[in-house]
C-alpha cells in the first residue's frame, strides 16, 4: 500500500529546499506526495525555530494538523526541521500525539522511520531521531519534484560558524558545510531542464561558499559556471555576509548579465556598541565603506538588508544611529525584527534587556522610516520601463498577473501587477511601462 504524504513547510527558503529533499527521499521509497491535506495519511511539518514568532507559528501548525489526525484520514504526524532539532524533548513531552520527531541531520532516515511507524505494534510508541545536524548536507540522488513557480532556491551550503551572540542557527543547522561545486551545477542544470528560469542561491552565508572545501572563497567562480547553463535566465544571491563581499564577487555581478544586480546583506545593526555585543566582527565604518564600494562597483545595484531592533544594551543613541544610517544608506528593501531572547544563546544572559514597550516603539519607527524611503523609490519608477519575470495570475487582483523585476526576490520583496497578453505563461519575461506605485507594489502595462 502506498501512503500519501503532505509536507508543510515553515520558515526560510532553506527550509523549502529541505522539504524538497524530504519529498525526494519519500518518493524514492514509494510514498505518494499530495497537496491536499484532507487526503494525507501522513503529515510532515517541517518547522522553523529561529525566533519566538517562528516557534509559535510552528507549534500552531502542529496543533492544527493534529485536528486532521483526530478527524481526518491522517494516521501519523511528524515534526521535522529546526524546532524538532533543538526542542525534541519539549515536543515529545508536551505534544504526545506527535508520532515521530526528526532532526535536521536525520532527513534521509524519514522513509525508514515512517515504515517503522506503519508496521509498529504499539500505538503508544514514538520515534525520536535527532542526532548531529552535521550528519546531513544534501543528496543529489533523490527524485525531487521541481517547484510550480518559475524560480527555485538552490542551497549551496549549510550551517554557520559565525557564532553571533543572539543566534541559535549553529545549534539547529550545525557548522558551515559547502556542497561540492559539481553537485550544485548538476542540480542547477537539472532544474533548468525542468523549466526553472531563476535560481536563487541560499545558505546561512553565501559569500563564504567554498572556503571549507577549497581553502578560498569560491562564490564568484561558482556564479561564472552557473551562468553558462543554457535557458537559465536569472541568478540571485541571498544572505551575503558583508565581510566576504570581495572585489571579485562584485566584478562578477557587474559583468555577467544573468546575475541579478541585487544583494541581500543581513547587517543586523550599525552601532559599534551593538555590533560588538552581537559578535558581528564588523564596525560601522567598515559597513559604510562596503556599501559605498558595492555601489561604486555595480552602479544601480538593488540592496536589501535586515536589522534586529531592541538588542540587549541598545540605547536611544544606538537606535538613532541606526535610523540615521537608514536615511543615509537608502536601502531599496529592508526588513526589521524585534530581538528574540533565545535560550542557550549568549545574548539571553546579557544585562540591559530592552523593555518590550520601548522595543515596539523603536520597531514601528524603523518600519515607518523605511516605508517612507521605499515610497520615494517606488514613485521614481513611474514612467520607467522594466523587465519582469512572470510568476503567474495574481492572488490579489482579478484579471491581473504578477511578476518581479531583477530587484525583487520572491516572497520577500515587491511585485509588479499587469494585464497579461495572449498566451502569457509563468516564466515568461515581459517588458512593462510602470504606471502606478502603491506600498510595496508597482502597476504596469505591457509595451507592445
Amino acid at each position: 500500500m502506498s501512503y500519501t504524504v503532505k509536507i508543510i513547510t515553515l520558515g526560510c527558503p532553506k527550509n523549502q529546499v529541505d522539504s524538497r529533499q524530504i519529498g525526494g527521499f519519500l518518493l524514492q521509497e514509494g510514498f505518494v506526495l499530495t497537496e491536499n491535506t484532507a487526503e494525507a495519511q501522513i503529515i510532515v511539518v517541517n518547522t522553523c525555530g529561529f525566533i519566538e514568532e517562528a516557534k509559535k507559528e510552528s507549534l500552531e501548525s502542529i496543533f492544527e494538523m493534529l485536528q486532521w489526525k483526530e478527524k481526518g484520514v491522517c494516521r501519523y504526524l511528524i515534526a521535522a526541521g529546526c524546532l524538532a532539532q533543538k526542542y525534541e524533548k519539549e515536543l515529545s513531552t508536551e505534544i504526545p500525539e506527535i508520532d515521530a520527531i526528526i532532526g535536521t541531520g536525520d532527513i534521509p532516515k524519514l522513509p525508514e522511520i515512517l515504515n517503522q511507524l506503519i508496521n509498529k505494534r504499539s500505538a503508544a510508541e514514538k520515534i525520536v531521531s535527532v542526532g548531529s545536524p552535521n550528519a546531513f548536507l544534501y543528496s543529489n540522488d533523490v527524485p525531487e519534484q521541481p517547484p510550480e513557480t518559475p524560480y527555485a532556491y538552490l542551497k549551496i551550503a549549510e550551517g554557520c560558524d559565525n557564532a553571533c551572540s543572539y543566534c541559535v542557527i549553529p545549534q539547529m543547522r550545525g557548522s558551515y558545510r559547502s556542497r561540492k561545486r559539481e553537485d550544485i551545477l548538476s542540480e542547477a542544470a537539472s532544474m533548468v531542464r525542468k523549466g526553472i528560469k531563476e535560481l536563487i542561491l541560499v545558505a546561512q552565508d553565501t559569500t563564504l561558499y567554498g572556503y571549507d572545501l577549497y581553502g578560498r572563497l569560491e562564490l564568484p567562480a561558482l556564479l561564472r559556471e552557473l551562468v553558462k547553463i543554457p535557458d537559465l535566465a536569472w541568478v540571485r544571491i541571498l544572505y551575503a555576509y558583508p565581510n566576504n563581499i570581495t572585489d571579485d564577487l562584485l566584478e562578477t555581478i557587474r559583468t555577467e548579465e544573468k546575475i541579478c544586480s541585487y544583494l541581500d546583506i543581513p547587517l543586523q545593526h550599525i552601532s559599534d556598541n551593538i555590533l560588538m555585543r552581537m559578535g558581528r566582527r564588523i564596525t560601522k565604518e567598515d559597513t559604510e565603506e562596503i556599501i559605498r564600494k558595492i555601489r561604486r562597483s555595480v552602479p544601480g545595484i538593488v540592496l536589501r538588508s535586515t536589522f534586529i531592533i531592541g538588542f540587549p544594551g541598545e540605547t536611544k543613541e544606538d537606535f538613532n544611529t541606526l535610523l540615521n544610517f537608514l536615511r543615509e544608506a537608502q536601502f531599496d528593501r529592508a526588513g526589521f525584527f524585534a530581538y528574540s531572547r533565545e535560550p542557550d544563546t549568549r545574548a539571553a544572559g546579557f544585562d540591559n534587556q530592552v523593555n518590550r514597550q520601548i522595543l515596539s516603539r523603536r520597531l514601528n519607527k524603523a518600519v515607518k522610516l523605511q516605508k517612507e524611503i521605499l515610497a520615494v523609490k517606488q514613485s521614481d519608477k513611474i514612467g520607467q520601463e522594466v523587465t519582469v519575470i512572470t510568476d503567474g495570475p495574481s492572488a490579489d487582483y482579478a484579471e491581473l498577473w504578477e511578476g518581479r523585476t531583477a530587484g525583487d526576490a520572491p516572497e520577500i520583496d515587491g511585485l509588479v501587477y499587469f494585464k497579461p497578453g495572449l498566451g502569457q505563461r509563468p516564466g515568461d519575461f515581459v517588458r512593462l511601462k510602470v504606471t502606478h506605485s502603491q506600498d510595496f507594489a508597482l502597476m504596469g502595462e505591457i509595451i507592445a
